[in-house]
């Protein structure tokens, strides 16, 4: 009995060690994933590369590839080689004659060709529309490529500033420590009642949760970062900082003007009202004459009942069409694509003002982002001062302990400030130049540690 209750025993701390062994092994692979760190211009390169709206849009202009080679078809020869055997036998003719065939067997092969020689214009209006159609592939796959370096660079800036939100929490709850550390000093000195210690203990506490809550925007800020740059299993983190130099936005018309140039979405109505132009012509052409040439060259074979014959044989010709009344088919096309035309030229006037306010706004945004963040650079070194003096007055007991705890919160709220005021500059003069159209693709560099 014994033995067998040692074996188990042994069994059971087998099977432990070869749970804490894998445990181990998987936990040692998690340290040893290296962190990407990442640059703003390596973020953005990454994202041209891997953004997932970037790869859908590439893979929209290979479509548009295809359909542009299906509509020049249609202007190329078209070659067929057919061949057919058959059998026929028919016994209802018997009446008629007791030497009429009743059995027969055909076998033919050949090559034809055809083409088209006259449409009145809707083979060339197709191979228009799919050319311009390429040009909006284009326009698409810019716009994606704007935004997306958009997104990222505000998910750049938001993680940038959970970090110094996170050092600014930090730092925070160290001077509470000292002041709490402080505190007890003094109290075993004589110097400080048990309330200024039960004080300093509720302040860091307090303390202990803005820790807690920005160390979980970090996650949070690099994992959407991870997402825009479509990074699967790959840890991502952020270098720099950010500090920028205040750049004043150009005027409203100036920015207007060059945002009617260069915005994508802009470029890509004036295709689409191109393309649906040379609907409207291929539809007016549906009811005009067409004219065909068509050709074949082949060899047939004849057997029935008792002649036999074969040889070769060639056709060619030309087949004019005229659908001279289709019941009014036509005119209701025609009609629908007109109004789509109107329809786009409506839609580019809406968009146009929605640049008008999307300028307007950005360039507001750019100058109170960047007078906000000259008005609290000075706050923060007048905060750092007061702050200086109101610990230094505690030291000589001739300032209270609220009175540090207020400096240090305003401190702490100017640092905070700041930092954000900073983000949101960055975040605006970015936003602007998307406003505009002109976000350039970052030039190469290294590659990231």
């Amino acid at each position: 009995m014994n033995s067998s209750i040692m074996m188990k025993i042994q069994l059971l701390l087998a099977v432990f060690a070869m749970i804490l062994g894998a445990m181990t092994s998987v936990r040692a692979s998690e340290a040893k994933k290296e962190v990407m760190v990442l640059s703003l211009d390596r973020a953005l390169q990454i994202a041209l590369e891997k953004n997932r709206d970037i790869q859908k849009a590439r893979e929209y202009r290979n479509q548009v590839e295809g359909r542009y080679v299906e509509e020049r078809a249609a202007a190329l020869p078209q070659f067929l080689i057919q061949a057919s055997f058959y059998r026929a036998r028919d016994e209802s003719l018997k009446v008629y004659s007791q030497i009429y065939p009743l059995e027969a067997e055909f076998k033919s092969a050949g090559v034809g060709v055809s083409q088209v020689l006259y449409s009145f214009g809707q083979v060339d209006a197709a191979i228009r529309a799919a050319k311009v159609g390429l040009k909006t592939a284009d326009d698409q796959l810019l716009f994606y490529q704007q935004a997306a370096l958009k997104d990222v660079s505000s998910a750049f800036y938001d993680a940038l500033l959970s970090r110094e939100l996170y050092a600014l929490a930090r730092q925070n709850l160290e001077q509470r420590s000292r002041h709490l550390e402080e505190a007890r000093k003094k109290y075993a000195a004589g110097t400080a009642t048990d309330y200024d210690v039960l004080a300093a203990e509720v302040t860091v506490e307090n303390a202990r949760p803005d820790v807690i809550r920005t160390e979980n925007i970090i996650r949070i800020s690099r994992d959407r970062l991870r997402f825009l740059l479509g990074l699967e299993g790959q840890e991502v983190d952020t270098q720099g900082n950010l500090l920028s130099p205040t750049i004043l936005p150009l005027s409203y018309e100036d920015s207007i003007g060059i945002a009617w140039k260069n915005r994508p979405e802009l470029s890509n109505f004036k295709h689409r009202i191109g393309i649906a132009e040379e609907l409207v012509t291929i539809y007016k052409a549906m009811n005009k004459p067409r004219l065909d040439f068509k050709a074949g060259y082949g060899w047939k074979s004849q057997d029935i009942f008792i002649n036999k014959a074969d040889g070769p044989n060639w056709t060619i010709g030309l087949y004019a069409t005229f659908p001279f009344f289709d019941g009014l088919r036509t005119q209701g096309k025609v009609a629908q694509a007109k109004s789509e035309v109107a329809s786009l030229k409506i839609e580019e006037a809406k968009l146009l003002d929605a640049i008008v306010l999307q300028v307007h706004e950005s360039v507001n945004a750019v100058r109170e982002s960047g007078e906000i963040v000259k008005g609290l650079s000075g706050t923060v070194s007048q905060a750092q001062r007061l702050l200086a003096m109101a610990e230094k007055g505690y030291e000589f007991g001739v300032k209270t302990r609220l009175e540090v705890d207020d400096a240090q919160l305003n401190l702490m709220l100017a640092q905070g400030n700041l930092a954000k005021a900073r983000r949101d500059h960055l975040a605006a003069q970015t936003n602007l130049q998307w406003a505009m159209g002109v976000i350039q693709v970052p030039a190469s560099s290294g590659p990231s540690k």
